[in-house]
């Protein structure tokens, strides 16, 4: 289980680092929602994502011995180009596994940071396999992108920064996927804000961590159909453990909503979001999340887009 000092250390390797991205309000949000909306622009990250507080935070707390033999991860794109940057900025070797149906520009990210990239079937029991396959032949230290203390730890650090610039929130709202963001978030937010709530929002063709949260217990035998592609992984174990005790909900929305409210942030705020960020969002504007009269904060997961297959384009 992660602690707010876990955070504080991974803050501290992160100095220098990782931006202190900006936050960003919209009147129009405002007006929409009935709540004041602060928007972590996570967007605006080193590598377009979040993910680079959790890989960098990960890398950096390895020993010399352990980082000798580099890094292996699996990824559709986010936490690939993140592991990629880490260990260039280390300078040890990267391997990523990667699904040959991702995106070229994904692809081209990771490999341009510097990463050995090894194709696999779009399956997570294939990416794990392969994944196996390569830490056994490189013997290289699996950075996990959501099922590792000190990735949620360095994920936790973007809420650190948020309730700190911004505080008396009511509520902060994160994606989930696997559960990594989710969680670090919590652990900042009940420590820094207690009061708040913290509360999940995925895609309901992904839904595997409201029903689990539901349940009790994880729920993995669901096949994700999405636009939000970063949003595809099944909860993990250890964030799993830390959202049952930390988190208050978790919301769905559909692809739609998703849809409409990434290009309500495109054209209102001028920033650049991928569809995963937009699910929060999409929450909020469609009322999953009584927001009348709160102060709300969002983190804006990521901005990494292939600008040939906007999800409005037909």
């Amino acid at each position: 289980m992660i602690t707010f000092a876990d955070i504080e250390d991974a803050a501290a390797r992160l100095h220098g680092k990782a931006h202190v991205t900006p936050v960003h309000t919209c009147t129009h949000i405002d007006d929409l929602t009935g709540a004041r909306v602060f928007f972590k622009c996570e967007n605006l990250q080193r590598i377009g994502a979040f993910k680079f507080r959790g890989a960098t935070n990960a890398i950096l707390s390895l020993s010399d011995n352990e980082a000798a033999r580099g890094v292996a991860t699996h990824s559709s794109g986010n936490h690939g180009q993140a592991v990629a940057l880490a260990a260039k900025l280390r300078g040890i070797p990267a391997y990523v596994v990667m699904p040959n149906n991702v995106a070229a520009i994904k692809r081209a990210a990771v490999a341009g940071y510097g990463a050995q990239v090894i194709d696999c079937e779009p399956t997570a029991a294939d990416r794990d396999r392969a994944l196996e396959q390569v830490a056994t032949e490189t013997g290289a230290y699996v950075v996990h992108p959501y099922d590792d203390w000190r990735v949620m730890a360095g994920q936790g650090t973007a809420a650190k920064e948020l309730c700190e610039a911004i505080p008396n929130l009511d509520l902060v709202m994160t994606p989930v996927s696997g559960g990594g963001l989710l969680a670090g978030t919590a652990t900042s937010v009940k420590h820094l804000a207690p009061t708040a709530r913290v509360i999940g929002a995925e895609p309901a063709g992904a839904d595997d961590a409201w029903q689990s949260f539901r349940a009790g217990r994880r729920i993995i035998d669901i096949k994700p159909h999405t636009i939000a592609d970063g949003l595809r992984a099944i909860i993990g174990e250890k964030p799993f453990s830390v959202i049952r005790e930390r988190v208050d909900d978790i919301v769905r929305v559909d692809d739609a909503a998703t849809i409409r409210a990434m290009r309500l942030v495109w054209e209102r705020m001028k920033l650049v979001i991928e569809p995963s960020a937009a699910v929060p969002v999409a929450a909020l504007l469609e009322g999953a999340v009584d927001t009348i009269g709160l102060r709300v904060g969002v983190i804006l997961s990521g901005g990494n887009v292939d600008l040939d297959r906007l999800p409005w384009q037909s």
